[in-house]
């Protein structure tokens, strides 16, 4: 089944901002977000894609991979999907130029050496409360390692006897001809190495390496923001027959938190108060993410949508001794499911209101023009 297209599946054009893309993927992400959605496989399998796509589109190399090539730029050994992305050995665009030109693209003579181990990339999320402080996140990571049996010597007994290749003398390549062109690839007995493994390892069975799953513990630095990638040198797959092995990249994701919102080193957090509480005015005692707690003062007649500032109460700057904002967004509630006595006592405050006693200066002001545009009568603003 063929993917689909990540702009169409962020639900944004081919030309969209950097802005206009993590929008769209924090709106979806938010939206199909597992913890939002137990045990819908549907969800979850949409949360994977809209995540896979914004890790290629907000890459600028990867996202003018991606508008030249579509998804083949990443298979193939590319870094498949939301992995990681080179045009270097290892297989993707890299292994397609070297076929395609060979000795001409550079490649040389003698075979190309033990092939270096491959990146990996991994997913961890966590929550907003951790990333406040830092915090450290165990991690289980399949992999290749060195074989055991044959100390990554790909030989039985860890002894390196090698023969040179039969198919490509040793050159690493191989030639074909196709009408007036010479096609130059890969030697596909060696894999480009120009020599082949002797006595193979009954382990390994020559390559060198074996799967395994190893169990790390990644530290998450405190402030980072959702997405960021956390680079953990040679943590990735062993190279073949001692070559340099790959690196591990860490992605972060933040789980949505239930009453906290972040943007930024801002924090906002919405606080519902009774009419009788925004009318009357007071202090009200409010969480904070670190753990603690915080009283805001409530001045009469506090309006839905007004905000109050808690300096220093939000998020640490990433490598920085500053710290973001807390803003209190109020919500004033409306009662409901009054008994008798409470309708009787509103209906009194109604009556006294009505009398000329002006409290409601922005409803008074908007009926008034109400009344003007309908020539005076007053009778509109009574349904």
């Amino acid at each position: 089944m063929s993917k689909q297209d990540y702009y169409t599946t962020l639900g944004v054009a081919r030309d969209a901002s950097a802005d206009d893309l993590k929008k769209a993927y924090r709106k979806m992400a938010m939206q199909f977000h597992p913890d939002r959605n137990p045990n819908d496989k549907t969800a979850e399998a949409k949360f994977k894609e809209v995540s896979e796509a914004y890790d290629i589109l907000k890459d600028e190399q990867k996202r003018a991979a991606y508008d030249r090539f579509g998804h083949g730029a990443f298979e193939n050994g590319g870094g498949g999907g939301a992995g990681g992305f080179d045009f270097g050995g290892g297989g993707g665009l890299g292994d397609i130029f070297n076929q395609m030109f060979g000795d001409f693209a550079g490649g040389g003579r003698g075979g190309r050496g033990p092939r270096a181990g491959a990146d990996l990339r991994v997913q961890v999320e966590v929550d907003l409360a951790d990333v406040f402080a830092g915090t450290k996140s165990t991690i289980r990571v399949p992999t290749r390692i060195a074989c055991d049996a044959c100390k990554g010597s790909g030989s039985e007994g860890g002894k390196a006897e090698q023969n040179t290749c039969s198919t490509c003398q040793g050159q690493g390549k191989v030639r074909a001809q196709q009408g007036f062109f010479v096609i130059e690839r890969t030697c596909p007995t060696c894999q480009g190495q120009g020599r082949v493994i002797r006595n193979p390892c009954k382990v390994c069975h020559g390559q060198c390496t074996v799967q395994r799953e190893r169990t790390l513990q990644v530290a998450i630095p405190a402030g980072v923001e959702d997405g960021t990638r956390i680079r953990l040198a040679g943590e990735g797959e062993a190279g073949a027959a001692g070559a340099p092995t790959g690196d591990l990249y860490v992605h972060v994701a933040i789980r949505p938190h239930e009453m906290f919102q972040r943007e930024g080193a801002n924090i906002y957090c919405r606080v519902p108060l009774r009419m009788t509480q925004a009318a009357l005015g007071g202090d009200v005692e409010v969480p904070v993410i670190d753990g603690s707690r915080a009283r805001v003062k409530i001045p009469a007649g506090t309006q839905t949508g007004e905000q109050f500032r808690l300096r220093g109460k939000g998020f640490s700057v990433l490598r920085s001794a500053a710290r973001g904002d807390m803003f209190i967004q109020v919500a004033v509630e409306t009662p409901q499911n009054l008994t008798r006595r409470q309708r009787e006592l509103l209906e009194e405050f109604e009556s006294e209101g009505a009398e000329g006693q002006k409290g409601s200066p922005e409803s008074e002001g908007f009926f008034a023009k109400v009344r003007e545009f309908f020539g005076g009568d007053s009778s509109s603003s009574k349904d």
